[in-house]
């Protein structure tokens, strides 16, 4: 099968998912967005309100400053592939609860076999602790390990993991644009890099 075949098959799946409680809530799932053979690949929380209506991910406030983001190291939207951990929004926003990201995130598993990307961006701290714990890494605090990059083996995949704050909580501290903008060019660095 094609990566787009694949994908498709996720994408299909995850319309009609029924795992965890989330799908009552939603109008849209919103599986993910991009392109298949991204070297870059985005991975938040949760759709918000917005990404729940358009059924796609990261396109209120939120989604325009990661689009800035994006672009501020030379990429655009459509050069890279943007997921979340879970697929439909939680109600009211708030957080996803465990057996909800343990029900979805088998699809996230296969979005990441299927685009082979070269550099995992973990937006927030529930991406952050998913992702890393895959690679038996324990995350205590967001703050800890932001920054960093994690060159490991994911899914049987090399790849580079580089943790950072969620877009949406830059909204409401703005004390942490700077660190999410400082990750970003790590992010282009590490982009750069020969294979």
């Amino acid at each position: 099968m094609s990566n787009q075949e694949l994908m498709d098959e996720i994408v299909s799946e995850v319309r009609v998912c029924r795992k965890c409680r989330l799908w009552q809530y939603a109008r849209n799932p919103v599986p993910g967005e991009g392109n298949l053979e991204a070297s870059l690949m985005l991975i938040g929380e949760a759709p918000g309100y917005r990404e729940d209506l358009a059924g796609r991910p990261f396109v209120g406030n939120a989604g325009k400053l990661l689009d800035r983001l994006i672009s501020g190291i030379n990429l655009r939207r459509e050069e890279v592939y943007i997921s979340n951990i879970v697929k439909h929004r939680p109600p009211k926003n708030r957080e996803p609860k465990t057996d909800e990201v343990e029900a979805c995130t088998a699809y996230l598993d296969r979005q990441i076999q299927v685009i082979r990307p070269r550099v995992i961006a973990t937006l927030g701290k529930h991406s952050t602790k998913y992702i890393l714990s895959k690679v038996n890494i324990e995350v205590r605090g967001l703050t800890a390990v932001r920054g960093l990059a994690y060159k490991e083996k994911l899914l049987g995949l090399p790849v580079t993991v580089i943790p950072t704050f969620h877009p949406a909580a830059v909204l409401y501290n703005l004390a942490y644009r700077s660190g999410l903008e400082e990750d970003f060019q790590k992010i282009r660095k590490e982009l750069e890099k020969k294979t």
